[in-house]
């Protein structure tokens, strides 16, 4: 139980957000991202998630798939035909969270480079090569 639902005053940041931790663990996995990336272009069958995301396992795009489904960030629409035809979009609360993806991937492109520098200089300082 953290100080804030004690009555106390909040003591750190996950006390004054509340949703924060749920929200990083629903968000902070690069397989969620990667999913969630891809779904902001449109609809997607599962293997042309699975092309366009590559290196991921069967069980694992279908695991967060199912999460982001749980979680309502991720449709399902199943076509009732034979083979059976399965088509993954964005929900609207999907669709809410493209702005703070689309961030981070700008910030990525503009800024990693200078991360990339700082990794060194670092390395540089402690000796390491």
């Amino acid at each position: 139980m953290n100080s804030s639902s004690q009555g106390n005053p909040p003591t750190n940041i996950l006390d004054f957000h509340p949703h924060l931790r749920q929200t990083l663990d629903l968000v902070a996995d690069k397989w969620v991202v990667a999913v969630l990336y891809i779904l902001s272009s449109g609809t997607k069958r599962y293997g042309e998630l699975q092309r366009e995301i590559g290196d991921i396992s069967q069980r694992m795009l279908t695991r967060t798939l199912r999460d982001l489904e749980r979680n309502g960030l991720v449709q399902r629409k199943v076509y009732p035909v034979v083979p059976p035809m399965v088509e993954y979009s964005l929900t609207i609360l999907g669709e809410t969270i493209n702005g703070v993806l689309k961030s981070v991937c700008e910030w990525s492109t503009e800024n990693f480079d200078a991360v990339e520098a700082a990794r060194a200089e670092y390395d540089r300082s402690q000796g390491r090569q």
